[in-house]
C-alpha cells in the first residue's frame, strides 16, 4: 500500500475552492475533457484515457471541506481511497488531494493524476 498528496494553494477563497472540488457529481464541469460522463447513485463514471472508471464517494462532509472517494472498477488497482480536503489560507484556500492505492507501482500514475487535477482546478478558478 503506497501513501502519497499533491497540493496546491489558490487565490480563490476556501469556499469556492470546494465549490469546485466538492461537487462529486460536478466534476465534469472542473474536467470538460472527460470522454464521457455518468452518475449512479453515489458512483460516478468517468471516461478517460479510452476506460471507463467507477469511482463511489465515501464520504463528504462540507463545513470540514473534506471528500472521500475510491475507484472501485475500471484501472488495475486492489484498493485505492482519495481524500481531497479544502483549507483556508489567509484570503485564499490550499487544495490537498491525498491518496492511498495498491499496487504500490499505481502511485505515481496516481501522483501525476492529481497533478493535473490540480492544473485542472487551477484553470477552473481563474476564468
Amino acid at each position: 500500500m503506497a501513501d502519497g498528496s499533491v497540493e496546491r494553494s489558490f487565490s480563490a477563497s476556501a469556499d469556492e475552492a470546494w465549490a469546485a472540488v466538492g461537487d462529486f457529481g460536478g466534476i465534469d464541469q472542473l474536467f470538460p475533457d472527460l470522454e464521457s460522463f455518468r452518475l449512479e447513485g453515489d458512483d460516478r463514471i468517468l471516461g478517460m484515457f479510452g476506460m471507463e472508471i467507477r469511482e463511489r464517494l465515501i464520504s463528504r462532509d462540507d463545513a470540514a471541506k473534506h471528500l472521500v472517494y475510491s475507484i472501485v472498477e475500471g484501472v488495475p488497482l486492489e484498493s485505492h481511497e482519495g481524500r481531497i480536503t479544502v483549507t483556508a489560507e489567509g484570503s485564499g484556500s490550499k487544495v490537498t488531494w491525498a491518496f492511498t492505492v495498491t499496487p504500490d507501482e499505481m502511485a505515481p500514475l496516481m501522483e501525476g493524476t492529481y497533478v493535473g487535477a490540480l492544473d485542472a482546478l487551477e484553470k477552473h478558478l481563474s476564468a
